[in-house]
């Protein structure tokens, strides 16, 4: 994770809550949304961009837009970049200071279907703001979805690949 908190890096990079519903209440398996195929898909068209794999601290997609966080000089600062409607915006200027655990593109392996499917089941009135990959210890990654309960409290929960809820945490 980076320090200070990567979602605080996203708020800078994102004006305004992003609100997705995500819930059913049929009791099925509910399809993640489409903005959750944005976090592999940003990262390809970065390294493509860049011309090699690179490491990032954290890639949150939303709704609106997918943030970048790429690790530059030993991972010591980040470089950020938006991912819009299947575009890459030029990069932000460095953020310096940071610290925190990397990954490449390759770490992230994901059920598309099924990475949410068991928040929106056990939260079916709760809304799925972002979804969030952090660098973890090696190389690895966890994912962390930023979700919203309609009396306004906000949640992260970590699940796996396939949507089994690893932890709970209020923000």
């Amino acid at each position: 994770m980076i320090r200070p908190g990567p979602r605080g890096l996203v708020a800078l990079v994102i004006v305004g809550p992003v609100l997705v519903a995500c819930g059913g209440d049929d009791g099925d398996t509910v399809e993640g949304p489409d903005w959750v195929g944005d976090l592999t898909a940003a990262v390809v068209v970065v390294d493509d961009e860049l011309g090699a794999p690179q490491e990032y601290f954290e890639v949150t997609a939303s709704a609106r837009l997918t943030n970048v966080f790429v690790a530059r000089d030993d991972a010591t600062e980040a470089v950020p970049y938006l991912f819009v409607d299947g575009e890459l915006e030029p990069p932000g200027p460095a953020l310096p200071g940071v610290s925190g655990n990397t990954f490449a593109a390759e770490a992230i392996e994901f059920d598309d279907e099924l990475i949410l499917s068991k928040i929106s089941e056990e939260l079916p009135d709760a809304t799925i703001d972002a979804l969030s990959v952090e660098g973890g210890p090696g190389g690895s990654v966890r994912y962390v979805a930023s979700v919203r309960s309609e009396a306004g409290g906000v949640l992260d929960v970590v699940v796996s690949p396939v949507g089994e809820i690893l932890s709970v945490s209020p923000r």
